[in-house]
C-alpha cells in the first residue's frame, strides 16, 4: 500500500513519517538546513505478515511547491492528512485536501500533531473543524489520530491503523499495458540512468522494451528494463499500485523530466487536446468560464491549458460539466486518468475530474464536439461500463482497435473480450457496430444499383467515388472492409477498377466495337507503355477527341483502365503489373517505384503513376514511399 502524507508547512509531516519509520525523508542538504520539504521523500516498512512493502510518500507542505505535492500524490492508496494541533486547518490543509479528493482518494486518516503543545480544549476545538471542513466529502469517514512525535503519544495507535488497512488493502489488478509516471530520474555510478514512480497500469518485468513518453518532437525515447526496485527491494516485477525504480540503459538523464511517462513500447498515446467531465471547487469564487487559461496537472506533469465548456457556457462553482483542454504540450493519456487545474496563476487548486476521450498527436481539430450525439458518447465514458461506452463509440463511428488499445490502455486479450462483449464487427483493424456494418452494406448495394439504372452504359462506380458518395468522413481502410466482405460473398464483382453488381454488364455499340478492333492491338503489343490518346490518333487517323472518348467507353466497359491522364493499358495488362507489384512488395517489403520500374522495363515517371493508379483504387496503399499491398490483384 502506497501511503501519501497531505497538509500545510510545518504541521509536522516528516518528522510523524520519521516516527513510524524510522527514516528522514529529507534528503537534500537545503531542506535539512532550512528544516523544510522542498521534494519529495520516501520511506518504506517491511510488513513481516505478509512479506509485502507499506511505502511513504512525504510531500511540501509550502503553498510554493503544490505542483511538488500533487507529483507525490498521484497513484497513491491511502491518504495521511497531518493537521498541527495549534495551528488547526489551515490554506494548505484546505487545498491538499481538495487535491486528494479531486484525485479520487477515498481512503484515508488524520494525524493531529503536535498534541504535546495544546490544551485537551485545543483539540477539541481542532476536531471540530476538520468534521466541518469534512462534512459531506468521503473524508467524512475518516479516523482522526491525536500524536506527538516529540513524546510518541498516539504513533502506535496510528500505526497499527495503518497496518490494519494495508492488510486490507485489496491487490492492484494489474490490467492494461505498463504505464508508470516519472517523478525523479539519477544517474548511479556502474548503473546508469534510473527512473522512479508510482505504476499506475500494467506489470513491467526484467528485460522489458519500454518507451518514455512524451520524448523529443513527440518521438517516445526507447529502452528495455536492465533490472528494477520495487517498493525499495529488487525484484523481477513490479506491478500497478507499487514504487519502482527502473534502471534504463541508452539514456541519459538530461533526456528525461519528471511529468513523462515509462509506458509499454506498443502503447501510442500522446495528445494535446483532452476531453474531460470536470468538478469545480466549491470553494471557488467564481464560474469557470469558455476560454480561461489554467494550469493541467496529470500524472506528475504540469501543463498549460485552455478550456472549452461543451455542455454548458460555464461551470459554476461546486458544479460538474463535461469540458476540452487545449494544451500547450503532448502528455501521454488514457481514460480515466485523473487531472486536477489550478487557476493561471497556480495560486489555486480550481477543480480536477477525469479523462474521458483525447485526439491523437497531430489531429486536425475535432469538429462537432458539442453535438448532442457527441455529448451522449462522452457521457456514457463518464458513467456506464466500458461496454457500454464502448458500444456508444461505436454507434458514432467505426473504432481502429490500435486507437482503442491506445485510448483506453488494453492489452490484446482485454480488447479482444470487450469487442466481443459489445458485439463489435472487427475488418481489417477497424471494430463496428453489427448495426452499422449491415447498415454500411445495405448502402453500398443501393447506391450502385442506382448507378446501374442511371448510367447502364458504366461497368459500375469506381471504390473512392462510391466512398465520397456513400461514407465520405470514412477510414479508406475501414471502408475497404466493407467492400472486401460484399466481394467475398458474391454481392459485388469487381470489373477491373470498378464494383458492381453481379446481375449489371455495360457493353460496346457495333461501331464502337469495329474502331475498338483498330485500336486494341496498339495497346496489346506495348502492354507496360501503351500509346497515349494522341499517339493513337496519329497511327490510326481516327480524330483524337474520338479516341478519347471510345477509350472511356471501353473503360467503363472494362476492357482498359485510365491509369493516367489519356493514358489507358488494357485489363489484362493491368493485371499483370499487379501481380508484379505484389511480387515486388514481397521480395522489398513494399512496392517502391524504383524495383518496379526495372521490374515492367518503363521509365521512373510511369511506374510512378502505375503504382498511384493502384492506392487509387484500392489495390495498394501508400506509406510515404511505400505502397503496401493490401488485397489480392482485383483483375484476376
Amino acid at each position: 500500500m502506497l501511503i501519501g502524507t497531505a497538509g500545510h508547512i510545518d504541521h509536522g509531516k516528516t518528522s510523524l513519517i520519521k516516527r513510524l519509520t524510522g527514516r528522514n525523508t529529507d534528503r537534500l542538504p537545503e531542506e535539512i538546513k532550512r528544516g523544510i520539504s522542498i521534494e519529495l521523500g520516501y520511506a518504506y516498512v517491511p510488513l513481516e505478515a505478509t512479506g509485502d512493502v507499506l511505502g511513504f510518500i512525504d510531500v511540501p507542505g509550502h503553498e510554493r511547491f503544490v505542483h511538488t505535492m500533487l507529483a507525490g500524490a498521484t497513484g497513491i492508496d491511502f491518504a495521511l492528512l497531518v493537521v498541527a494541533a495549534d495551528d488547526g486547518v489551515m490554506p494548505q490543509t484546505d487545498e491538499h485536501l481538495d487535491i486528494l479528493l479531486l484525485l479520487g482518494v477515498k481512503r484515508g486518516a488524520i494525524a493531529l500533531t503536535k498534541a504535546d503543545a495544546v490544551t485537551p480544549e485545543r483539540i477539541e476545538e481542532v476536531r471540530a473543524q476538520l468534521a466541518a471542513r469534512t462534512a459531506g466529502t468521503a473524508a467524512a469517514s475518516w479516523p482522526v489520530f491525536v500524536v506527538s512525535s516529540l513524546t510518541g503519544e498516539g504513533v502506535d495507535a496510528l500505526s497499527h491503523h495503518l497496518l490494519d488497512e494495508a492488510a486490507r488493502q485489496p491487490r492492484a489488478a494489474a490490467a492494461g499495458r505498463f504505464r508508470m509516471a516519472i517523478d525523479r530520474c539519477f544517474t548511479l555510478p556502474g548503473v546508469g540512468t534510473v527512473v522512479t514512480g508510482t505504476v499506475h497500469a500494467g506489470t513491467v518485468r526484467v528485460g522489458d522494451s519500454v518507451a518514455v513518453a512524451p520524448g523529443p518532437h513527440g518521438k517516445p525515447l526507447l529502452s528495455r528494463v536492465r533490472s528494477l526496485h520495487a517498493q525499495d527491494r529488487p525484484a523481477e516485477a513490479g506491478v500497478a499500485g507499487q514504487r519502482c525504480a527502473l534502471n534504463l540503459p541508452g539514456l541519459e538523464k538530461q533526456q528525461i523530466e519528471r511529468g513523462m511517462w515509462v509506458q509499454d513500447e506498443t502503447l501510442w498515446n500522446l495528445t494535446d487536446r483532452i476531453e474531460a467531465s470536470l468538478h469545480l471547487s466549491a470553494r471557488e469564487a467564481k464560474a469557470l468560464a469558455a476560454n480561461a487559461t489554467v494550469h493541467l496537472h496529470h500524472g506528475t506533469v504540469d501543463a498549460m491549458a485552455r478550456v472549452a465548456v461543451l455542455d454548458a457556457t460555464r461551470v459554476e462553482p461546486g458544479g460538474e460539466a463535461m469540458v476540452s483542454f487545449t494544451l500547450d504540450r503532448p502528455l501521454a493519456v488514457a481514460r480515466g486518468d485523473r487531472i486536477v487545474i489550478r487557476d493561471a496563476a497556480a495560486q489555486r487548486t480550481v477543480g480536477g475530474g477525469v479523462v474521458l476521450d483525447s485526439a491523437p498527436l497531430g489531429a486536425a481539430p475535432r469538429r462537432g464536439r458539442r453535438a448532442p450525439s457527441r455529448l451522449a458518447y462522452l457521457a456514457s465514458v463518464r458513467d456506464d461500463s466500458a461496454r457500454g461506452a464502448l458500444e456508444a463509440w461505436l454507434a458514432q463511428q467505426p473504432v481502429p482497435l490500435a486507437r482503442l488499445a491506445a485510448l483506453w490502455n488494453l492489452r490484446d486479450d482485454e480488447r479482444e473480450q470487450l469487442l466481443q462483449a459489445a458485439g463489435a464487427r472487427v475488418a481489417a483493424g477497424i471494430a463496428f457496430s453489427a448495426a452499422r456494418w449491415q447498415q454500411l452494406r445495405q448502402q453500398v448495394l443501393l447506391t450502385i444499383g442506382q448507378t446501374h439504372e442511371r448510367e447502364p452504359e458504366l461497368p459500375g462506380v469506381e471504390q473512392q467515388r462510391l466512398r465520397r458518395i456513400v461514407a465520405p468522413a470514412m477510414d479508406l481502410e475501414a471502408f475497404a472492409a466493407v467492400i472486401d466482405e460484399l466481394l467475398s460473398d458474391g454481392s459485388l464483382v469487381r470489373r477491373g477498377a470498378f464494383l458492381a453488381l453481379p446481375s449489371h454488364k455495360a457493353e460496346l455499340g457495333r461501331e464502337q466495337r469495329v474502331r475498338w478492333e483498330r485500336i486494341q492491338p496498339l495497346l496489346v503489343d506495348r502492354k507496360f507503355d501503351p500509346p497515349r490518346v494522341r499517339d493513337i490518333a496519329r497511327e490510326t487517323g481516327i480524330p483524337e477527341i474520338e479516341v478519347r472518348g471510345l477509350l472511356k467507353t471501353v473503360a467503363r466497359v472494362g476492357d482498359v483502365a485510365l491509369v493516367a491522364h489519356d493514358h489507358f493499358f488494357t485489363t489484362a495488362a493491368v493485371g499483370d503489373l499487379a501481380d508484379i507489384a505484389a511480387q515486388v512488395a514481397a521480395q522489398h517489403g513494399a512496392a517502391r517505384a524504383a524495383e518496379f520500374r526495372d521490374r515492367i522495363g518503363t521509365g521512373r515517371k510511369l511506374a510512378i503513376q502505375i503504382l498511384e493508379f493502384f492506392d487509387r483504387v484500392g489495390y495498394t496503399r501508400r506509406v510515404r514511399d511505400d505502397h503496401l499491398i493490401r488485397r489480392d490483384n482485383p483483375w484476376r
